[in-house]
């Protein structure tokens, strides 16, 4: 039976949830994983008409019994001032229960995002996504300079994690580098989550 690796993300344009389907490609290229999809829906600062249950289209939105079902974790967010977008945030926000239960503590977890400029604050946003990981107690699987695309992509990738330029409009296309390392990034956390569960 395969083991799942939740790939969790937030998109409003598209380029996070496509990075997200390379690591989920990635995750699936490892014998004995499975990738498991999974969104969180908007929020905003008004009130507005709440969102169904279920999304009209796309990937389900993620439960804490993902969370507790998972082996591993790949948590994706756009930039937001240099912070995950308030949609992840308040997700993670809601994890108090699985945090003093310890469901997550050991498991690995790596970081992905995407920004409309290069220095749009991409690494602060890959950091901010891993300090609620930390306080789960999950252990953080960046990308080793082993994937030589990091050292020769001239838009997105970080040791901290696959990032992607999106461009102003968001209309850049997600580059040959980005989606190896997209890739990459997913099968080398399937595969730390197998080696951790063998222990």
């Amino acid at each position: 039976m395969k083991q799942e690796i939740l790939v969790l993300y937030y998109s409003v344009h598209g380029a996070t949830k496509e990075l997200a389907q390379l690591i989920a490609r990635g995750v699936n290229s490892v014998e004995g994983a499975k990738a498991r999809l999974r969104t969180v829906p908007k929020v905003s600062s008004v009130c507005e008409q709440v969102e169904n249950d279920i999304p009209n289209s796309g990937d389900p939105y993620a439960t804490v019994q993902d969370l507790k079902d998972c082996i591993g974790l790949a948590l994706g967010s756009p930039v937001r001032f240099g912070n995950m977008a308030a949609s992840m945030k308040y997700f993670l926000d809601g994890t108090i229960n699985e945090w003093l239960g310890g469901d997550l503590i050991a498991k690995p977890a790596c970081v992905f995002t995407s920004s409309s400029s290069m220095h749009g604050g991409q690494e602060a946003t890959l950091l901010s996504m891993m300090l609620p990981l930390l306080h789960h107690g999950m252990c953080l699987v960046g990308l080793p300079y082993s994937n030589m695309e990091l050292v020769t992509t001239a838009s997105g990738g970080t040791p901290y994690g696959v990032t992607h330029v999106a461009g102003i409009n968001s209309d850049n296309e997600i580059t040959v580098e980005e989606k190896a390392l997209a890739v990459a990034q997913g099968k080398y956390l399937a595969e730390m989550a197998l080696k951790l569960q063998r222990k």
